[in-house]
């Protein structure tokens, strides 16, 4: 059955957001694209009339994930300034919801193992959230990736360690050394 132009680009969206949940959640190896399909509700073999591969597919998904996370990263900074930001990523919600937190932090293993169109979108992605910083008022480039890399660095060390409070302790310690208290 064929389907409108108009509900192959739902379709397509649908696959990418269930992809960018999966793939941050357990990385692109760990799922399979059988899965994806299935959590939208779609067959495994309409997969390849939207993509051109798993890894095209990867790469949509990282750029949407990322993209989507600098636009909240803005709307939070025209609010509240760069502390929001900090005060927002350094939380248990988002250390506690790898399949909606910022895919840098799941997917930067998978760009580097993988490069190609993973590693230039996770890269794009990057540069975009880090001028969002900039914009926030961390203007100075080196100030602003220095807190990118804090930023994800505290956010995997907080998800790895299995002790809870030590989790906790990371994520307090980061937040006052970047002066934010929450």
């Amino acid at each position: 059955m064929k389907v409108s132009r108009e509900q192959a680009e739902r379709n397509r969206e649908k696959v990418v957001d269930a992809a960018s949940r999966l793939f941050r959640a357990r990385g692109v190896e760990g799922v399979g694209i059988g899965e994806v399909m299935r959590e939208c509700g779609l067959t495994h073999g309409g997969f390849y009339n939207q993509f051109e591969s798993k890894e095209a597919l990867a790469a949509e998904a990282c750029a949407t994930s990322l993209a989507r996370g600098a636009a909240k990263w803005r709307r939070l900074s025209a609010e509240d300034g760069p502390d929001a930001i900090t005060a927002d990523y350094l939380s248990a919600r988002n250390r506690d919801a790898p399949e909606t937190g910022c895919a840098l932090i799941a997917l930067g293993p998978d760009a580097a193992r993988k490069g190609g169109p993973l590693a230039t979108a996770f890269r794009e992605g990057f540069e975009d959230l880090t001028a969002a910083l900039q914009n926030a008022g961390i203007a100075d480039r080196d100030a602003a990736l220095a807190r990118m890399a804090q930023l994800v660095g505290t956010m995997v060390l907080a998800r790895a360690v299995d002790d809870p409070a030590l989790s906790e302790e990371l994520l307090a310690a980061n937040r006052r050394a970047l002066g934010v208290e929450a």
